[in-house]
C-alpha cells in the first residue's frame, strides 16, 4: 500500500495526498495503549502535527472510537460511591432580620443581636469596639 499518491508535476513541490484508508490505519495505531504519537509519526515518515490533526479529525468526524475495556478495580476506596446529603435548612425569619455577632475574650463570651435595618449603625459600633 502506498502511503501517498505523488503528483507528477514539474517545478513547484506539491503536498502529498494520503488516502483515507492510510489515515485510518495510522490513527488506529496511535490509539493503542502505550504508543506515542511522535513515535508513530516517525515510523510512518510523517510530521507529528499532521498526525495530531488526523487524530482530531477522526475524533470529530470519523467513526466512534472503540469502547475502552473496563478495568476491574478491587480497591473500594477508589470507586465512586454516591451519598445522599440532607436538605439544607431554610433560615428562619428571625435570622434573616438580625445581625448576630459573637465575641470571645479571655473566656468571656458575648452575643449581640442587631436589627438588619440598622446595619450601618452596627458597623459603626463594631469599629469602635474593635479599636
Amino acid at each position: 500500500m502506498h502511503p501517498y499518491e505523488p503528483q507528477a508535476q514539474e517545478g513547484r513541490r506539491r503536498q502529498r495526498q494520503y488516502s483515507n484508508e492510510y489515515k485510518l490505519e495510522v490513527v488506529a495505531s496511535c490509539q493503542q495503549r502505550g504508543v506515542s504519537v511522535a513515535a508513530v509519526a516517525r515510523a510512518h515518515d510523517l510530521h507529528p502535527n499532521l498526525l495530531r490533526k488526523w487524530i482530531q479529525e477522526h475524533e470529530r468526524f470519523g467513526a466512534p472510537a472503540p469502547a475502552p475495556v473496563p478495568v476491574l478495580r478491587r480497591d473500594v476506596a477508589a470507586q465512586f460511591i454516591p451519598i445522599q446529603l440532607p436538605e439544607p435548612e431554610a433560615p428562619t425569619a428571625k435570622a434573616r432580620e438580625e445581625i448576630v455577632i459573637e465575641l470571645q475574650y479571655n473566656g468571656l463570651k458575648a452575643s449581640i443581636c442587631w436589627p438588619m435595618a440598622q446595619s450601618e449603625q452596627c458597623a459603626t459600633w463594631l469599629r469602635e469596639v474593635m479599636r
